[in-house]
């Protein structure tokens, strides 16, 4: 038995720069990981089979599931003719912006190359996971990262600073695909540069100044529900609320834990799902 821990990820920043000949867009992205995890364990069996085991009635269990998808594609590359069952104890919001699938992939790529003694370097499973999605190779590092190309290109970068996060997610789905393909890439200036500056410099203030998520207008266009929690949790204290991936969840930075606990009770009473977690990075 092996066990993983596939912990949520928040965007810092989400530059759009423009459309690919591929259809994906070239995007610029610093994002981070915070306390708020799925627990994936890892179990060998004797067959070829990967059986996938939850206890959430959401998360699928078949050839959907990337956690599945990820285990296929390791016994493919590295010749494993023996199977494994995997189970997702989910505490991460599906389709929240916070890659929960992808970490859970990420988790298994490790998982897989632990159960198995593979030895493989994590830049090796990075390179590997990107055929199953473009949040999976920073998932498999699960630090601070600036994130280029369609985000699979991963470049470490340190622990942008000690903060509190407040997350609260309203309880719509959004759609990934409808946010870009509404989307008008390269309209702003971006941002990414200047949060990596700050991080290195372990400049609280300059991250949250420079904090921007391009998807966000086009998302509170779509669902004003989106904006009024950005505006209620600046209003309670947060020190910078932004949209995290393309939604639906907003984040919020904050210092202080006394100031931490003020926001979290606040959007509580104006939102379901609230988590107060501490950035990981």
């Amino acid at each position: 038995m092996h066990y993983e821990t596939a912990p949520a990820k928040i965007n810092l920043t989400l530059d759009t720069l423009f459309k690919r000949a591929d259809n994906f867009h070239e995007v610029s992205m610093v994002m981070t990981t915070v306390d708020l995890n799925d627990q994936l364990s890892f179990e060998k069996r004797d067959d070829n089979k990967i059986i996938i085991e939850t206890e959430n009635q959401y998360l699928p269990n078949d050839k959907k599931n990337l956690a599945y998808q990820a285990a296929a594609l390791m016994m493919e590359a590295y010749g494993i003719s023996a199977g494994v069952n995997i189970f997702i104890d989910k505490n991460i919001p599906i389709s929240a912006g916070l890659a929960g699938g992808s970490s859970d992939a990420a988790a298994t790529f490790r998982g897989m190359n632990a159960l198995y003694g593979l030895g493989r370097p994590l830049e090796e499973l990075a390179d590997l996971s990107a055929q199953l999605g473009s949040d999976i190779p920073f998932c498999v590092y699960g630090r601070t990262a600036l994130c280029t190309g369609r985000g699979e290109k991963v470049s470490l970068l340190p622990k942008p600073t000690n903060a509190w996060v407040i997350l609260a997610k309203p309880s719509i789905g959004v759609s990934t695909k409808t946010i870009y393909s509404h989307l008008n890439p390269g309209k702003h200036e971006p941002a990414s540069g200047k949060v990596v500056e700050a991080a290195l410099a372990g400049d609280y203030d300059g991250v949250i100044h420079h904090m921007k998520n391009d998807l966000e207008e086009v998302t509170v266009e779509h669902y004003p529900e989106v904006a009024r929690l950005i505006q209620n949790m600046e209003a309670s204290g947060a020190d910078k609320a932004m949209m995290s991936g393309s939604g639906p969840t907003v984040v919020g930075l904050v210092q202080k834990e006394r100031q931490a606990i003020h926001v979290y009770n606040s959007m509580r009473g104006c939102c379901n799902e609230v988590y107060r977690v501490r950035l990981l990075g």
